[in-house]
């Protein structure tokens, strides 16, 4: 019996430890900053926004389950690649916040058009599903989107208050 009580206590407690390192924030982005790029990098899962050409902060992304290559179509699972914007804010998504990117563009469209497929939309830089925050930076163990940036919710609250509508994003690949 006392075997399993400590095995218990220390299986809480390592579990405890790593929720706290999951959801801790590191240098929190002042709350005056705003940001003139974002800038994405699919290979490093990195996305970082600048002001006056110099970084701002840095953060590690998750990104859509089939990360190489950019979106061709609706369903691939890739998060596309090229210069769009930040074109709108969506605070009742199904994620914590979201902010839309413009993909498609006229080109994307009509990729999709000529393979007879639709180029698809919603992409966009969200935190984690509701209900699942508590997971912090466990998310960025895989690549689990559908073809969106994926940040914590606390960083998806920096993001919110520190991308105005119209900022332009660049998607590396």
């Amino acid at each position: 019996m006392k075997v399993w009580l400590l095995a218990s206590i220390i299986t809480v407690g390592s579990i405890t430890a790593v929720l706290a390192w999951a959801n801790h924030h590191e240098n929190p982005l002042p709350a005056d900053a705003r940001a003139e790029l974002v800038v994405v990098d699919k290979a490093q899962r990195l996305l970082t926004l600048y002001d006056n050409g110099q970084p701002l902060k840095s953060y590690s992304i998750a990104l859509g389950r089939n990360p190489v290559g950019a979106k061709e179509y609706e369903g691939d699972r890739r998060t596309p690649e090229g210069s769009y914007r930040i074109d709108y804010r969506k605070a009742d998504s199904g994620y914590y916040r979201a902010l839309h990117i413009s993909y498609p563009n006229a080109a994307d469209t009509e990729a999709a058009r000529k393979k007879g497929l639709s180029a698809g939309g919603a992409i966009m830089i969200h935190g984690q599903r509701n209900g699942f925050g508590w997971i912090g930076k466990l998310h960025r163990l895989a690549d689990w989107t559908l073809g969106c940036i994926a940040v914590t919710d606390r960083e998806m609250a920096e993001l919110w208050r520190a991308v105005p509508d119209g900022t332009p994003i660049e998607l590396k690949p």
